[in-house]
């Protein structure tokens, strides 16, 4: 199908992971940005598997709301959030906001949040002067049996077989 002027179109570039990542929006004149999304596509800062919300899907957030939602995210993620107050910073109810943004970003809110604070415990167990019990604390699990359990489940690797990688790595 040919573009015509006025159209826009999603280019997606891989993002080093293993993923597809949004890069760029451009239409046809050659703007790498729409109007109104003014550093929608950045990367946060410190997270390795940051999700970007795709724009205008269906039934899910407003790119004014999906941005708003991940802003609250990355600076709350380490503390127990809830659904209503997630909801809150979009305006929306709770149900409606889970279907909103699992269409948004992929993933449901409750997922999003543990790849935050799985990222963030990573980059601590690089330090050997964090106890693994510390870090879960300070990354929001409940417990060093908690963040144990969920890091296997997701990372395949437990805390500690983690840190060993990450200080045989330094070694190298």
């Amino acid at each position: 199908m040919q573009a015509r002027i006025g159209q826009s179109r999603i280019v997606f570039r891989g993002n080093g992971e293993g993923g597809l990542g949004l890069d760029f929006i451009w239409d046809v004149s050659g703007d790498p940005k729409m109007p109104g999304d003014d550093d929608f596509s950045r990367p946060v800062s410190g997270t390795n598997s940051v999700r970007q919300p795709a724009l205008n899907a269906k039934g899910g957030l407003s790119p004014r709301g999906a941005r708003k939602v991940q802003d609250f995210l990355h600076q709350n993620f380490t503390r127990k959030l809830t659904l209503a107050e997630m909801a809150a910073v979009c305006a929306l109810s709770p149900s409606h906001f889970v279907r909103a943004f699992a269409r948004t970003f992929g993933v449901p809110p409750h997922q999003y949040i543990l790849d935050l604070r799985l990222d963030l415990a990573e980059r601590l167990l690089a330090d050997n002067r964090m106890t693994i019990a510390d870090i879960a604390h300070i990354c929001g699990f409940s417990s060093q049996s908690h963040f144990t359990t969920v890091m296997k489940k997701y990372r395949q690797v437990t805390p500690l077989q983690a840190r060993m990688g990450k200080l045989n790595a330094k070694l190298r």
